[in-house]
């Protein structure tokens, strides 16, 4: 599986330590992580908003399989990513939120508080919250009695959000092209996005707009 790290403005310090924690735990199972950034205080600014479109490129072209992401609260960036078709984002706080909302939820994104609660040992949190978000196959139900009834609901909810969401590729025709601009013109996509999508139409779009 591709995980992909997303960090908006307000915790850009924090992304180096968020990435080796991930990767740690990622590539002890046989995942692979693309880091997104930002990846300093220095870098381009991501906002919350932009971290849900970001994250719904990459998921929805195939570029990422799974994307980790938050901000301060870890809120914001759950609503924006949900807002977009093909997302289901969960808010994890603790390791029994990533093992639930795994087996349970099945979801592709997780965010995550990069500020409230982050305090001594929140690199283990994380860790241990990964390891309960990849560690193997998700979607088996919690408790176990429980399996049927919720594959079910997560096979409705997905031909929910197929009806109450405008696919990918026309929101991005219609979304504020600069805002769109902003949020893919900078190294880190160009450098990762391109080798990975695989949507043709999303890809085509995007090179046209950065005139690639």
């Amino acid at each position: 599986m591709k995980i992909a790290l997303i960090n908006e403005n307000s915790q850009a310090g924090k992304n180096e330590l968020i990435y080796n924690t991930l990767n740690l735990v990622a590539t002890k199972y046989g995942h692979t992580v693309d880091n997104y950034g930002m990846f300093n205080a220095e870098d381009k600014a991501l906002t919350y908003v932009q971290n849900g479109l970001l994250a719904a490129i990459l998921l929805n072209s195939g570029a990422a399989d799974f994307v980790v992401t938050g901000c301060g609260t870890g809120s914001g960036a759950m609503l924006a990513c949900n807002s977009f078709p093909k997302v289901l984002c969960g808010l994890i706080v603790d390791p029994s939120d990533a093992y639930m909302f795994a087996q349970i939820n099945d979801g592709n994104c997780a965010a995550f508080p990069f500020a409230k609660g982050f305090g001594w040992g929140a690199e283990l949190n994380l860790e241990y919250c990964f390891e309960k978000l990849f560690n193997g196959p998700r979607g088996e139900g919690y408790p176990k009695e429980r399996v049927i009834p919720e594959q079910r609901n997560k096979k409705i909810l997905d031909g929910v959000k197929e009806i109450t969401h405008t696919p990918m590729l026309e929101i991005l025709k219609k979304i504020d092209q600069q805002f769109l601009l902003e949020t893919i013109d900078r190294p880190s996509f160009k450098d990762l996005f391109f080798k990975n999508a695989k949507d043709l139409e999303i890809l085509a779009y995007l090179k046209t707009l950065l005139h690639l």
